[in-house]
């Protein structure tokens, strides 16, 4: 494997299904020849480690601007449109775009160093994130995949979820997608969908920036789930749970303008499918 892809990432996606493109093995294989194009199209040269999350390898880059992050994404519906996301952003709450090949899943991203919402007190990384939402609310184009659509795949999820999850949470995640996918602008904002703490970056253009979006057009009240799934250990066990729960929707639903009960429902829908 290529000094710039490293065995554990590698082993990761290896056994990720085709979506829609290659599958894991295919798309690792020819990794290394694929960096190497880039970095040679693109001027760039390497000056740190590689680092990745779940479905994408990044590298500090330099090139004849400054500096950079090349970062390459295992080719999915689910990023097939981050490029367009970051442009209509055009950095205002988000990293900022330099360059992209969207054919290849490729995107050339400012430098950020800084340290993650991870180590941020809750209240005040929920205020963060939901002041983030204010700044990312565009009007989504046509090129992106839409929540409505979305809604026929969490409705199938949760018709395979009967064998599984208490049937009484079954019947009230469907009752509550029948009611939330009539909503007439459903589809009228793009959104991050996947806006957690690890994905708020330190930045110097602006204090917080999101990074890593997994776009829809959709509603924003749609994307708060992932605000009360992640840290779990600060929510503490019994009776605490639900209201340090409430506390999180109610901080980040007021800064960011949205419908608190339009969001609650659809954390239980998205949890629910989820399970």
């Amino acid at each position: 494997m290529s000094e710039y892809v490293p065995a554990a990432f590698a082993a990761q996606v290896v056994d990720f299904p085709a979506e829609g493109y290659v599958d894991g093995d295919t798309w690792i294989a020819g990794l290394p020849r694929l960096l190497r194009d880039l970095l040679a199209e693109w001027d760039l040269t390497v000056t740190g480690t590689a680092r990745w999350g779940y479905t994408a390898l990044v590298l500090p880059v330099s090139w004849p601007h400054g500096g950079g992050v090349l970062k390459v994404s295992f080719p999915s519906t689910e990023s097939d449109t981050e490029h367009l996301a970051l442009r209509l952003w055009d950095g205002r709450g988000a990293v900022r775009l330099l360059r992209a090949d969207p054919h290849r899943q490729a995107l050339l991203l400012e430098p950020l160093s800084g340290p993650d919402l991870g180590g941020v007190e809750i209240d005040e990384a929920c205020a963060v994130v939901g002041d983030l939402f204010r700044l990312l609310a565009v009007r989504a184009t046509p090129q992106f995949h839409r929540l409505s659509d979305r809604c026929a795949v969490l409705a199938e999820d949760l018709d395979a979820g009967r064998e599984t999850v208490p049937r009484r949470f079954v019947e009230q995640a469907r009752g509550l997608l029948r009611d939330l996918s009539q909503a007439p602008e459903l589809d009228d904002l793009v959104i991050h969908t996947d806006l957690h703490y690890a994905n708020v970056l330190a930045g110097t253009r602006l204090p917080w920036l999101a990074i890593d979006p997994k776009p829809l057009a959709g509603e924003q009240a749609y994307e708060i789930a992932p605000l009360l799934w992640n840290r779990p250990a600060e929510l503490g066990t019994g009776t605490s749970v639900r209201g340090l729960l409430r506390r999180r929707l109610d901080i980040v639903c007021d800064r960011a303008g949205v419908d608190e009960q339009r969001a609650r429902a659809w954390t239980i829908v998205r949890s629910v499918s989820y399970a």
